[in-house]
């Protein structure tokens, strides 16, 4: 029997000014990288947050890449400073949860297509050896969760706190204001 060879699933946040126009150029100039991205145009990658980060992951990315212009040509002005250190911030993190490596951000221009289709290229081939997520994915409803969702919570369920026997007045008069 054939073994097959697995294949990454990679979610590719690209800068809408350097990164995707890089991307553009690549496929119009008929660049060969792998099929394994799945672009999302942002305006800035500084718009890229570790929650977006996260939940591709958690949704079944196996890496996920980050490309933007290159530090002093963002047309955000500071934008990619803003995303060096999310992402350090982020891959600090992801190393801390034995994730590291599936992460990765690079500069790129409008102009480098070779240079995209070399880092895409090679980050697969990491990606690829790294192997499958280990992250479950998320199933976002119920009927993916099984019957264990459905049930009802038992009758004997200990009640967190007693009820109040009388309401809590607010008094506003009470309050202290700066300067009164």
């Amino acid at each position: 029997m054939k073994e097959t060879l697995f294949e990454p699933k990679i979610v590719a946040f690209l800068c809408h000014w350097c990164a995707y126009g890089a991307a553009d150029l690549a496929g119009v100039s008929r660049l060969r990288y792998p099929a394994q991205i799945r672009p999302v145009r942002v305006m800035c990658s500084s718009t890229v947050s570790p929650h977006h980060v996260l939940r591709a992951l958690q949704s079944g990315a196996d890496g996920v890449l980050i490309a933007g212009c290159h530090p002093g040509d963002c047309h955000y002005l500071t934008g990619n400073h803003g995303t060096l250190r999310r992402v350090r911030l982020l891959q600090e993190i992801l190393q801390f949860v034995g994730l590291e490596g599936r992460v990765h951000l690079e500069w790129i221009s409008s102009a480098e297509a070779q240079k995209f289709a070399q880092v895409v290229t090679e980050f697969t081939e990491k990606i690829r050896h790294l192997g499958p997520s280990p992250i479950p994915k998320f199933q976002r409803w119920p009927e993916e969760r099984g019957a264990a969702w459905r049930e009802p919570f038992p009758a004997e369920m200990p009640a967190v706190a007693e009820p109040l026997s009388e309401p809590v007045p607010i008094r506003p008069s009470s309050w202290v204001h700066a300067g009164a």
